[in-house]
């Protein structure tokens, strides 16, 4: 290979994983792995991973999709949201009328005022809690990498947020690593690691990028879920289970340390 071709990127090699390499392109990329081998192995061995699941999931293609995704009922959900934030947004209008408030009113902006009412790490646990709840509940298929393939799982994950991505050890809490998938988030990227107990309680640990620095925990129960969310230089996390607030905190200041390596954050309702 020679010339602008000669180099053969990381997504030059995604696309021959998942076969949108054809012609001459492919005919190099594969002379490329020919000349290393420790490419080629890890190559091969996405290229098998991607052949297992793919078998794995195929019955899942033909089921239904259920009422919860449907895109008619996703909407109006939305819409139920927006409609209590914009609501919480005009009391907080009223009261900062008497200072920088008049500038909000007087602002033609086109971001809603529920959208600047809402803290980012709002949205971060709004989004862990959705994905908790539509994977928790999966018996044949609740991770898309499963923890025999660790390092995979988290090199994956690491590539596609552009941030190094670790599996917290919770064992100390009695949860072991299930495994994890990739999720879609509104900034790129998201990731999921999902660990469970011996008597099959599931808590997930969240990853997405999010705007903002509040290392400051925030909490958020849900009917039966709890999750502790915050930011921390460029990115959101997110610690979710079907728990109290008081077991599920101390696992969060564990993930906190382990994923930000700082001070835990002071807890806040």
């Amino acid at each position: 290979m020679t010339g602008r071709d000669a180099v053969v990127r990381e997504e030059d090699l995604q696309a021959y994983v998942d076969g949108c390499a054809g012609g001459e392109r492919r005919t190099e990329i594969e002379a490329y792995l020919a000349q290393h081998p420790d490419v080629r192995e890890r190559v091969m061995l996405e290229q098998r991973q991607r052949a297992t699941l793919r078998g794995q999931l195929g019955g899942k293609f033909a089921e239904p999709v259920p009422s919860r995704l449907w895109i008619v009922n996703i909407q109006a959900a939305r819409r139920r949201r927006w409609a209590r934030r914009a609501g919480l947004a005009a009391a907080g209008v009223l009261l900062f009328a008497g200072g920088i408030g008049a500038g909000w009113i007087g602002a033609s902006r086109t971001e809603t005022a529920a959208a600047r009412a809402t803290p980012a790490t709002t949205a971060v646990a709004d989004s862990a809690s959705a994905a908790y709840r539509t994977f928790v509940v999966e018996v044949a298929h609740p991770v898309e990498v499963d923890a025999r393939h660790e390092a995979h799982l988290l090199q994956w994950l690491s590539r596609r947020l552009g941030k190094p991505l670790v599996a917290p050890d919770l064992s100390r809490f009695g949860y072991r690593l299930m495994g994890g998938r990739l999720l879609p988030s509104d900034d790129g990227a998201a990731a999921q690691l999902m660990y469970d107990d011996p008597a099959g309680k599931r808590l997930t640990v969240y990853v997405r990028a999010a705007q903002g620095n509040e290392t400051a925990f925030r909490f958020r129960h849900e009917g039966e879920i709890s999750t502790f969310a915050w930011i921390d230089r460029g990115f959101g996390f997110a610690v979710t289970g079907a728990v109290s607030r008081d077991e599920l905190l101390p696992i969060a200041e564990a993930v906190y340390h382990r994923l930000n390596g700082g001070g835990a954050g002071t807890a806040k309702d």
